[in-house]
């Protein structure tokens, strides 16, 4: 039997921790599918203000009191506790950083929760962060195989390890994840010093004059991974959203994969989900439509069964694509449709969309914020899912909808063109409606080539019930990071 790895995941956000999107998730699936294939397994992150102790059973660990973590010319107290996250398959230890000047104090995670500004600190926020988790290690002397970092916020950790204490981990391997390249944590140049690194070191954390922790991530770790396929190739292709990044990861391509992340089954599957209004399976589709009633209800939207209803779940940002909603409302509510949105992000956005509800009161609910409920009974509930991104590293809502018998319509990009395909009529192929331009004509193309079919009830239930036969779960990727750890556990350097 293959000897299992020690692994330390490291994210600024995990589930049910901490969440603002899809980072979350994925930090609480992909550790629990590892730990299934047999690994030792362990997660590291941030206790933010807004996260309480007594609700996550957060305890003390007698070790890891008051540990002087110094940022610039200041040092701060850091106190790791225990907590844990578990599925009713397994269970992952959680490790969890707490902080009164840089954590407690703030509610947000990385901006102020009313408006919507990051926090001017972050760069000494995630520098405290990332040197608690090699501190964490050297004071419990457990030095694990793999040490797997997630986005900009964890990736000073391979260039600590590397620079600071190269005898301490000089068997760990690790992994860097980038789960948006369009984040990368770069902060102005004075920032720079305050990272503590020598003077040698200071070129592999520095991108265009200011301190960027998804440099620092990308030169130091072993291995790079994005979040699927055609990101990878896109990003390694050139994209702009790399901001100049690229460059430097075509100069060793074989360090980059992407692997497509999946969906947590025991949390997104309407067959087990509790918190949607009656569950369902591919065989038993006529209980979807009670949750599509409850949603109508809970949005405050008449309760017409027959009209189709579009939902969306995301950041109102440019990213997502949600200004060609906003581009296209005249004509896309000229249609007799429903459409439901849940969201958070930027202020001129919010107000947008706000707006866009009292014009429409009878076609459009928007709920601001994030509800974990909802989002559940949103993806049971609506009969199309709607993701026009303008980039889209992965994309999980895309295949939560699938799972849930949703039709997606999304822009052929990242991940939502690894997992989303056209639906021809002709063969009987395909999940979903995709088109390609960016812009709010193509979109208001695919969605009336939705709400066509929505009409031809038996091809329309046909393509469901494909959709939600589709296999999603975490299991492949699992089994991929868990090749890729090996891999490199094998290399000599």
């Amino acid at each position: 039997m293959t000897k299992p790895l020690s692994v330390l995941f490291v994210s600024s956000e995990v589930y049910p921790f901490a969440k603002t999107g899809g980072v979350a998730d994925v930090s609480y699936s992909l550790p629990l599918a590892l730990r299934d294939l047999g690994h030792d397994i362990r997660v590291m992150l941030p206790k933010y203000g807004s996260i309480s102790e007594r609700k996550n059973k957060i305890h003390e660990i007698n070790r890891l009191k008051d540990i002087p973590i110094p940022v610039g010319d200041t040092v701060s107290l850091a106190t790791v506790k225990s907590s844990s996250m578990s599925n009713p398959r397994t269970k992952v230890q959680a490790y969890v950083t707490t902080n009164t000047n840089y954590l407690d104090a703030y509610k947000g995670f990385y901006a102020d929760p009313v408006t919507g500004i990051d926090y001017e600190n972050n760069d000494e926020r995630f520098i405290f962060f990332n040197k608690t988790v090699l501190q964490t290690c050297l004071l419990l002397g457990w030095f694990p195989d793999i040490i797997h970092c997630n986005d900009w916020q964890t990736g000073l950790i391979p260039a600590l390890a590397r620079e600071m204490y190269p005898e301490e981990f000089k068997n760990t391997k690790i992994i860097y994840t980038i789960h948006n390249f369009g984040n990368q944590g770069s902060f102005p140049a004075e920032s720079i010093a305050k990272v503590g690194l020598p003077e040698s070191a200071l070129e592999s954390i520095t991108h265009n004059g200011r301190l960027n922790f998804m440099k620092a991530g990308i030169v130091h770790a072993n291995r790079i991974s994005t979040v699927s396929p055609t990101y990878c190739g896109e990003v390694l292709a050139g994209s702009e959203l790399s901001d100049g990044l690229d460059d430097l990861l075509k100069k060793t391509p074989e360090k980059m994969m992407g692997i497509l992340h999946g969906v947590d089954m025991m949390t997104w599957n309407p067959a087990i989900d509790s918190l949607i209004a009656k569950k369902y399976t591919a065989e038993t589709l006529t209980n979807k439509i009670p949750n599509k009633e409850a949603l109508l209800k809970r949005s405050g939207l008449p309760v017409h069964l027959d009209v189709p209803l579009i939902g969306m779940i995301g950041r109102l940002n440019e990213q997502k694509g949600v200004h060609l909603i906003l581009e296209a409302a005249e004509r896309l509510f000229a249609e007799d449709i429903h459409f439901v949105l849940l969201g958070d992000g930027e202020q001129e956005m919010k107000q947008k969309f706000a707006e866009l509800a009292e014009r429409y009161p009878h076609k459009v609910s928007v709920t601001l914020g994030f509800d974990d409920d909802l989002a559940h009974l949103i993806e049971a509930g609506a009969d199309m899912y709607l993701m026009p991104s303008l980039f889209e590293p992965c994309g999980l809502n895309q295949q939560y909808s699938l799972v849930y018998g949703t039709v997606p319509i999304v822009r052929s990009t990242g991940g939502l063109k690894d997992t989303v395909f056209e639906y021809n009529e002709e063969t009987s192929e395909g999940n979903g409606f995709v088109f390609n331009e960016f812009s709010a004509d193509a979109m208001l193309d695919a969605i009336h080539r939705a709400l066509r079919l929505y009409k031809q009830r038996d091809t329309w239930l046909q393509m469901v019930k494909q959709g939600m036969k589709e296999d999603h779960s975490w299991g492949n990727a699992a089994r991929q990071y868990s090749e890729m750890y090996r891999s490199i556990m094998k290399d000599l350097e």
